[in-house]
């Protein structure tokens, strides 16, 4: 039993040495997410940089000439104070302009989160992480519309 104790002790030359610690995980350089809103769909590519937005090759005022559509899809980067840290390149095709405008906020939110997990409680408080799944309904047949019913005659 003493010998056991003994052997448990002792040390090899080959153990001993300093202990490296594993490097920290860089935020990836490049990051790419997808937001959807009703018929829209972004493919956002977000870069460190400047705060440059570029969608469909054309300037963020260009593309949405209305203000209202600009600050619905800034809301996340102006929410966590990181409008001039990112550069961003969005695709977005489908759907009308507000469509495009939420389905790019659900995209930028999404790629905020891949670069920093810590944001996802403002963002997740915010709504922008949740996919909206509210669509157009389907005109059904027999009608004239999704709900409305042709005028009924008792006569």
């Amino acid at each position: 039993m003493e010998n056991a104790q003994n052997t448990i002790t002792t040390v090899p030359e080959t153990l001993t040495g300093t202990v490296q610690t594993a490097p920290q995980a860089q935020p990836p350089s490049v990051i790419w997410a997808t937001g959807r809103r009703k018929t829209a769909t972004a493919r956002v590519r977000m870069i460190l940089g400047s705060g440059k937005i570029v969608i469909n090759g054309r300037a963020l005022e260009e593309y949405f000439p209305v203000e209202s559509h600009r600050e619905k899809l800034l809301q996340p980067l102006t929410a966590t104070s990181n409008k001039e840290r990112f550069d961003i390149f969005v695709n977005v095709k489908g759907g009308g302009v507000v469509g495009q405008a939420e389905a790019i906020r659900h995209g930028i939110a999404r790629a905020l989160l891949q670069f920093d997990p810590t944001l996802r409680p403002i963002l997740r408080a915010a709504g922008w992480l949740t996919r909206d799944p509210r669509k157009k309904e389907r005109k059904k047949a027999g009608q004239p519309g999704a709900r409305k019913r042709f005028q009924f005659s008792k006569r």
